[in-house]
């Protein structure tokens, strides 16, 4: 799936039903949102319970990975493969208009299906663990003490190629009805951004330790989703 021009199918599931102007299902947008991402909400339906699970993701092609404690009961029942829904969302604008319909926000979303299963294979499986630090930090895991065999057993990876999958963004400003813009109230869109902050070195770092330059992506003052971006092209051009 190199093609950035190429789109999921659109079927029953993942077609954007409500405002679908603003739906897409070109690979290319829906990457864009969950390299931007680091927490992802995954849903799974276990013996007829709905369970919605927070966690860390990372995307490798149109493979997604997210792990968990190889201890969880809920995530065991993976073993044998079931359909779940993946979805990351991002929160850019409040928007405030002259009537409560009309309220809104701008936000940046995507919503994957596909069939998740745990990752057995021995080397896919140590891949992915590097993955999980290499997609966010490029070139990190070589530099760290190796993964302990205990380590790896206690953690269970889940894989879930993408099956169907679609975008849907808002970003424009107030959209009131015509009659109400001569209402006297403010309104407009009040801007939201996750930005990066100083750097605190644990106290215990041993002498001559200097932050590498590799980290420079996350400078204080920069948006964690443009740095989170640019360390997956880093991370897909290092794959």
């Amino acid at each position: 799936m190199n093609d950035v021009a190429a789109s999921f199918p659109t079927t029953s599931r993942n077609r954007v039903k409500r405002l679908h102007e603003r739906g897409s299902y070109d690979h290319a947008a829906v990457f864009a949102v969950l390299d931007a991402g680091l927490m992802c909400h995954v849903a799974y339906n276990f013996d007829g319970q709905p369970y919605c699970t927070p966690t860390i993701h990372w995307r490798e092609g149109d493979m997604l990975y997210w792990h968990g404690s190889s201890a969880s009961r809920m995530l065991r029942q993976l073993r044998g493969g079931t359909p779940a829904c993946l979805t990351v969302s991002h929160l850019d604008g409040l928007v405030l208009a002259r009537t409560g319909f009309n309220h809104s926000a701008n936000y940046r979303s995507a919503m994957c299906f596909g069939t998740a299963g745990i990752v057995d294979e021995p080397e896919e499986k140590m891949k992915a663990l590097a993955g999980v630090v290499d997609r966010f930090y490029p070139g990190r895991s070589e530099t760290l003490r190796p993964i302990s065999a205990q380590e790896a057993k206690a953690t269970m990876v889940i894989g879930m190629r993408i099956e169907e999958a679609s975008a849907k963004v808002r970003a424009k400003g107030v959209a009131d009805d015509e009659e109400d813009y001569g209402h006297p109230v403010w309104a407009g869109v009040i801007p939201v951004r996750m930005v990066i902050g100083a750097a605190e070195p644990c106290p215990r770092l041993l002498p001559g330790i200097e932050r590498p330059g590799n980290l420079a992506g996350y400078a204080e003052g920069e948006r964690l989703d443009r740095a989170l971006t640019e360390a997956q092209k880093a991370y897909e051009g290092g794959v």
